[in-house]
């Protein structure tokens, strides 16, 4: 993993024995030793954990007009949000195609960060900057910042101990400081659970881990890995780019339409998507609760009751706080909720129940 990209952290992750592995083209911790994905699944899912995901992406567009401009480019309205709030949305391209889905920030009419995925940020930033009008800038600040999540029912606890603000309603942040460093301290997270992600500068990471660790660990909780964040996405329907989301699997069918502002003037692959959902064809993205022995992975087959392929797995996994396989699907849409299936894992015929994410209860807004 010599040519990989490294995290602030990466001496930390390798100090603590963590495995490590290639993540969109970064080294990083997969699981610790300690029980691994499933203990670390538990502890976010019970009380808290950390998790280091500095190979996110960080941009930002400034100058006048910035808000405007990203807001014409990207699918989802910045006008339902004021400055001090955050926002899921996507790039995409012309023919309604994802080259990312991301996380905006919208700081003030004229400054707006961006936290892209680790692998499609230059190819994002590269984008707004072929398109961007004179006086707007746009910055690849991928190694500017470090980010690192802590998610759980005792989030709060943890960010109190180091003085760190804690009120502040779902998907929005604050500007603040640390030891008197600055970090931004938002509410989102990739997990389910209540939670926070924190952005300090890139060579201040590793002292606000530190520090967070400390607490996380007086909390009960534990370092989490990528292995975690995985399952605890895919419980919650989370889509992965790559997986549930790609140049070939739009808004529309991931069912993320939500995230779309159509009532925008423009943004990039407005007029395709707008056809496809009007068309009300193509394959729709649905759940999968295996009621038999196995675990689906993605590009599985799926069969109906007659035996005819009707879609095929974009994420599964075993769902540890259900103790059974589950799996998001792309299914024509002949197939409803609540209809049996099978799932082809390599070669065995697995037996699952169609049904809407999330496959458990969410906790992000709980107080």
């Amino acid at each position: 993993m010599t040519d990989l990209r490294r995290s602030p952290l990466h001496d930390r992750h390798v100090a603590l024995g963590a495995k490590m592995a290639d993540f969109g083209g970064w080294s990083m911790p997969i699981e610790y030793p300690g029980g691994g994905v499933v203990a670390e699944h538990t502890a976010v899912r019970e009380r808290v954990g950390l998790f280091d995901v500095s190979h996110l992406g960080k941009a930002r567009v400034s100058g006048p007009g910035a808000a405007d401009f990203v807001n014409a480019c990207f699918t989802n309205d910045l006008r339902r949000i004021g400055p001090g709030r955050a926002q899921y949305t996507m790039c995409c391209t012309e023919s309604g195609g994802v080259v990312d889905d991301l996380i905006q920030y919208l700081r003030a009419d004229d400054d707006v960060f961006l936290i892209p995925n680790a692998a499609n940020t230059a190819e994002v930033v590269r984008r707004l900057a072929a398109a961007a009008p004179e006086g707007v800038v746009v910055e690849d600040l991928h190694e500017g910042y470090g980010v690192l999540a802590v998610q759980g029912p005792r989030s709060d606890e943890v960010l109190r101990r180091l003085g760190l603000p804690t009120d502040h309603d779902y998907m929005s942040f604050v500007e603040t400081t640390w030891d008197g460093l600055p970090v931004i301290v938002c509410r989102t997270g990739y997990t389910g659970e209540r939670g926070y992600e924190i952005v300090p500068a890139w060579d201040v990471t590793a002292s606000v881990w530190d520090a967070l660790l400390e607490a996380v660990r007086a909390e009960g909780g534990l370092p989490a890995g990528l292995g975690a964040r995985d399952t605890l996405r895919t419980e919650m329907g989370y889509p992965l780019h790559g997986n549930d989301l790609s140049l070939d699997i739009t808004p529309v069918m991931a069912g993320a339409a939500w995230a779309v502002g159509w009532d925008k003037d423009t943004f990039w692959g407005k007029e395709a998507l707008a056809a496809q959902r009007a068309a009300k064809d193509g394959r729709l993205m649905r759940g999968l609760v295996v009621t038999g022995r196995g675990i689906p992975r993605s590009h599985c087959e799926v069969r109906d009751a007659s035996g005819a392929v009707v879609g095929e797995v974009t994420s599964g996994t075993f769902s540890p706080t259900r103790k059974q396989g589950i799996a998001l699907a792309l299914l024509d849409r002949s197939v409803t909720l609540g209809d049996e299936v099978v799932v082809d894992v390599r070669g065995r015929d697995v037996a699952a129940t169609v049904t809407r994410p999330p496959f458990v209860e969410a906790g992000v807004r709980s107080s």
